[in-house]
């Protein structure tokens, strides 16, 4: 039988921590765009959000493996949790499609392949880095 793993009280405050960082971040690039741009900045901003912070976990797997386990939850699952958004994604890449269907599956192909691609660039970055160590 697996055992369950448990999450240490100060680990869980530390990706509640970093990921309070990372949305405010999001927030300060979005927030100010909203409602009075054209209509796809917001979606652009939240993309290059995604794309930037699927690369820097990419990084941050890469680098540390296994190694830092608290220091990778606060700055991956906390601060790049936080700063990258599936939800956002998901309701913009809606919004977007129902207006022009064309712009928003671009926007939804781009947004996931990109994201994987980011995201494996990152590995191979982190991977690189991390073995010079």
């Amino acid at each position: 039988m697996v055992g369950r793993a448990r999450i240490s009280p100060l680990t869980l405050l530390l990706v509640m921590v970093g990921g309070a960082a990372g949305v405010a971040v999001r927030a300060a690039l979005t927030v100010p765009f909203v409602g009075w741009m054209h209509p796809l900045v917001v979606p652009s901003l939240t993309l290059g959000c995604n794309l930037v912070g699927s690369f820097l976990l990419g990084v941050v797997i890469g680098r540390w493996g296994d190694a830092h386990p608290r220091r990778r939850a606060f700055v991956g699952t906390g601060v790049l949790g936080g700063f990258t958004t599936y939800s956002a994604f998901a309701v913009q890449s809606i919004e977007v499609a129902t207006n022009a269907p064309v712009v928003g599956l671009v926007l939804m192909a781009v947004s996931l392949i990109g994201g994987l691609l980011a995201a494996a660039l990152g590995l191979s970055a982190g991977s690189r880095t991390g073995a010079a160590r």
